[in-house]
């Protein structure tokens, strides 16, 4: 009898695919990135199937053996991985036959369909604990550039039109919320990515008595109190990848809120606001005008930002008519997914290296923030504290502003008796309510920009960030 090679595509095929084929379907070109997990997963396989009495104690050790010996090889960049063997999986156990014949029993009461899920899984646990801590260094690098320029006051937009005032560091420190809401996303989606599929076969499971426990308490799928996690539906388990777009989905959001970050940087960057000096490290010329400084990095995340929502869109797009169970469209989540891990866990570390390079104009900021425009409502809740409607008070600056503009006086230089003569609850010490310093000492509602509440956010900020003890 002709012996078969143990990743034939089975003894159903008389041939194997055309090289049109093979070369169309292969997907080592980008899931070789799984050859650690993959080498883990079967690590903890071969250690259950030997419990369960289907591999000798020899037999283990001849696998596990070999597989650490190729994951070394893999690690050092000496193994060579085969385009004809289509995967990583195949390409792993290919070889690991070859250097021992216990390897053609470690796919016992496993399917290809259950291993790349545990393979994702794994990878994606790992990429979340990394991007947390990215995103942490980056909260850090924004609450040191607030501490540092804390005394610094700028105008706040809406419309990208002057509004009111607001200390810069309470502009920082808005990214460094919302990024917590990115951390806290990542943290919710660990959970549900911290499930082990293993043991689901290839949609049925297996007529083998497998402990699927002891596999996930080894992979170290298991919750809080130890216990472990595993998938309750053998279907769902090789099908799902919510996970997958659920992290992209959060990536997504993360992106764009890097790109709003970086919106801001190039708009603070710019000669017309001239707010923050970006280091030349971070910056790039023109090849024709020799005065540009160009801020391309934060040019580039913003851009970034576009193929992560992309990434997410093109996943939702795959799977919404696929049947139940495994359909050979699931290869194409991976370089989606890898894409969006790399862009985003990129774009995080650089943004924060960028910001840990720039530093603020203070004169430019202060003669901005130095408009008594932004003041205007300031002037109404002067009137309101003297019993006038806020509607009225509305109005009745705005008639003020209108007076300015006709006498082309700033709204701070308009006499008291102009004032009063648009409305006698104006009297002589309206003048301090153009005083920039007291107007953001008056802001200390929790969660205003004023003096006391920005200190004390950006230490509730350092406490936090400390005592998760950042690595920058």
């Amino acid at each position: 009898m002709k012996k078969t090679s143990p990743v034939s595509r089975s003894g159903r095929f008389a041939a194997g695919p055309s090289a049109e084929v093979a070369a169309f379907s292969q997907s080592i070109s980008f899931d070789w990135r799984l050859w650690e997990q993959d080498i883990l997963g079967s690590i903890a396989h071969a250690t259950m199937l030997q419990k369960a009495g289907l591999l000798t104690k020899d037999e283990l050790q001849e696998i596990t053996s070999a597989l650490e010996t190729i994951g070394q090889e893999i690690a050092d960049g000496k193994f060579q991985w085969k385009p004809d063997l289509e995967d990583v999986h195949m390409n792993i156990e290919a070889e690991l036959t070859r250097r021992t014949p216990a390897g053609a029993k470690l796919h016992t009461g496993r399917s290809r369909n259950d291993q790349v899920a545990l393979d994702m899984r794994l990878w994606l646990r790992d990429q979340i604990v990394d991007l947390s801590r990215e995103i942490r260094a980056l909260q850090s690098a924004l609450v040191e550039f607030a501490a540092a320029n804390a005394e610094v006051i700028i105008p706040g937009y809406t419309h990208l039109q002057r509004a009111q005032p607001v200390y810069f560091a309470h502009h920082l420190l808005a990214y460094v919320e919302m990024l917590e809401r990115d951390h806290e996303r990542l943290g919710d989606c660990f959970l549900r990515v911290n499930v082990c599929p293993l043991g689901s076969g290839a949609i049925a499971g297996t007529t083998l008595l497998l402990d699927r426990e002891s596999v996930a308490v080894q992979l170290a799928f298991v919750d809080a109190a130890g216990r472990p996690q595993l998938t309750q539906n053998s279907m769902d388990a090789v099908s799902d990848r919510d996970f997958a777009v659920e992290f992209c989905a959060g990536a997504a959001l993360l992106a764009v809120h890097l790109s709003r970050l970086a919106e801001d940087m190039i708009l603070w960057a710019s000669s017309e606001f001239n707010f923050v000096k970006i280091a030349d490290a971070y910056t790039t010329g023109s090849s024709l005008m020799p005065q540009k400084k160009n801020p391309d990095v934060a040019e580039l995340t913003r851009g970034k930002a576009g193929r992560v929502i992309g990434n997410l869109m093109a996943l939702l797009t795959l799977l919404k008519g696929l049947p139940m169970t495994y359909n050979r469209d699931l290869q194409e989540d991976k370089e989606r997914l890898f894409d969006s891990v790399d862009t985003v866990r990129a774009t995080t570390r650089v943004m924060g290296a960028m910001l840990r390079h720039t530093s603020v104009n203070a004169e430019a900021c202060r003669a901005a923030s130095a408009d008594p425009a932004l003041l205007a409502t300031d002037l109404a809740d002067y009137l309101v504290r003297r019993g006038v409607p806020f509607r009225d008070a509305h109005h009745i600056v705005g008639a003020a502003v209108a007076l300015g503009e006709k006498q082309r006086k700033p709204l701070n230089q308009l006499s008291v008796e102009d004032l009063k003569s648009i409305d006698n609850h104006f009297s002589g010490d309206v003048v301090e309510i153009f005083d920039l310093q007291k107007a953001m000492e008056r802001r200390n509602l929790p969660g205003a920009p004023g003096t006391a509440e920005v200190r004390k956010q950006i230490a509730r900020w350092q406490k936090t960030l400390e005592e998760q003890d950042v690595k920058v």
